[in-house]
């Protein structure tokens, strides 16, 4: 069998401490939760260094081999290193707690001392942080190891692809949105790139990828997680939060993370509300007494979605939830975009700027700077594309066309002739519609019909967004 089909199992010796004569059984890793990696660490049938192996296997197996998922930008190059470490502490003094020696992997909008944080744009390609975001010090201090830093929307806003990261695919079906911002953290916990992730919403960045991946993702209450540290996108709205493949995964993560952090003024709020431990909450009979609101509004689109959604409620009712449709008025409905914008786009401009204050010498500084920055890439890169097409022009003419033709170019130089062709043909129509298909193997430029090309990374050089 091939290697990596080996990676989608988990061979865990369970062992009872007390029945040494217990059977060891081979779990799935998909299924395992935390409190089951915790029992076979106890039960000294796993290692944190072992684990993380496993997931950088997988990683190895399935980003850009394979299906070529494109959830990880970086690899941590410690993290085995730091997984060692985390063993002998646990066999020296215990663990810290439940996160002790997991695996765990963050958004690349999370600050990291040591790795990269770019918010998947080439104008932060290489920004190495001062200081961990807040998040991070406490996943740290509780012993988590950082395994990858993750592909996400750029600047956390818009589809789940990167100028730094090209698109990320959905593991369930290539085909399918992994939705953003937060996708590559979605895929990657999906496809079993590690147990815990983190990714961070404004409108729907954690609950997207969470539905579209199938796993359980939690926007926390705003102000209850820190944001300090995190590339901001309209602080009104943001938080951080985890996604991982089980609900008390989730409940495992958020109750080692909440704190009143001084730098973020928000935390206040959860003064003397939060909790410290929300497992506690996941019962049986949780819901009996519930009352939940259905907006009606959002669904009626696709059958299939409704289906599932209707199975669910009629689990929740069964449960002892009672749930009530909600419909809210036309007019609210026609304008809750506008109204997002109109708080999200001024607090990006005065917000990102501040963030950019903490970036060293070289990065852009101000929002005006960035898109100076972005305009002059994508100038650039289309001078370099349009000497390379000539040069390919050329060839094509002096080869004759019996013997060369565009067909047998490399596939990034058949793809700029075509994309040059295409430009050409939208001159002369003076219409903005043009499609021109990338080879999948191409280093240059996946071109979206009629808009923006997204630029693959083959150098620092290549621009965020290049618009045809």
């Amino acid at each position: 069998m091939k290697r990596h089909l080996w990676l989608v199992l988990l061979a865990v010796a369970l062992c009872s401490s007390t029945s040494p004569t217990s059977a060891a059984r081979t779990v799935d890793f998909d299924t395992l939760t935390i409190a089951d990696i915790n029992r076979a660490f106890d039960a000294g049938a796993l290692t944190s260094e072992k684990l993380v192996q496993l997931c950088l296997a997988r990683i190895d197996a399935y980003d850009r081999k394979g299906p070529s998922l494109r959830a990880v930008l970086t690899l941590n190059p410690k993290a085995l290193e730091t997984a060692r470490a985390l063993d002998a502490e646990r066999k020296a003094k215990g663990p810290r707690s439940p996160l002790h020696g997991i695996p765990i992997v963050l958004k690349d909008n999370y600050n990291t001392f040591d790795l990269p944080t770019t918010g998947g744009s080439v104008l932060l390609e290489g920004s190495i942080p001062p200081e961990d975001a807040f998040l991070v010090k406490k996943l740290r201090a509780a012993g988590a190891v950082v395994v990858a830093k993750l592909n996400l929307s750029e600047f956390a806003s818009g589809p789940a692809k990167s100028s730094l990261g090209g698109q990320a695919l959905n593991p369930h079906d290539l085909t399918r949105t992994p939705s953003g911002s937060s996708g590559g953290t979605g895929v990657a916990i999906a496809a079993a790139y590690a147990p815990l992730g983190f990714g961070t919403d404004t409108g729907g960045s954690i609950r997207g990828p969470s539905t579209s991946n199938g796993i359980a993702g939690l926007k926390p209450t705003h102000g209850l997680l820190s944001r300090s540290g995190i590339i901001p996108l309209s602080l009104s709205f943001d938080t951080g939060g985890p996604m991982a493949r089980s609900v008390s995964d989730v409940a495992v993560a958020l109750g080692l993370l909440t704190v009143v952090d001084p730098a973020d003024a928000a935390t206040k709020k959860s003064e003397g509300r939060f909790e410290t431990d929300y497992t506690k909450y996941l019962k049986a009979d949780a819901l009996t007494g519930a009352r939940i609101g259905i907006a009606r509004d959002f669904l009626g689109a696709d059958p299939d979605v409704d289906w599932a959604v209707d199975a669910a409620l009629a689990a929740m009712r069964k449960a002892g939830a009672t749930t009530v449709d909600v419909r809210y008025p036309k007019w609210l409905l026609d304008s809750t975009q506008e109204f997002y914008n109109a708080i999200r786009r001024p607090e990006f401009h005065v917000q990102i700027a501040e963030y950019q204050k903490t970036t060293g010498p070289g990065y852009p500084k101000t929002l005006e700077e960035m898109i100076e920055r972005a305009d002059f890439l994508t100038h650039r890169w289309h001078e370099r594309q349009r000497r390379r097409v000539g040069d390919e022009e050329k060839l094509h003419v002096s080869a004759g066309r019996e013997h060369r033709r565009p067909e047998d170019f490399q596939p990034g130089r058949r793809d700029a002739v075509r994309a040059a062709a295409c430009r050409r043909r939208r001159r002369r129509s003076s219409s903005r519609a043009c499609s021109a298909t990338a080879s999948r193997r191409s280093p240059a430029c996946r071109w979206d019909p009629g808009r923006a090309s997204i630029c693959r990374r083959t150098s620092t050089h290549h621009a965020s967004t290049i618009w045809a």
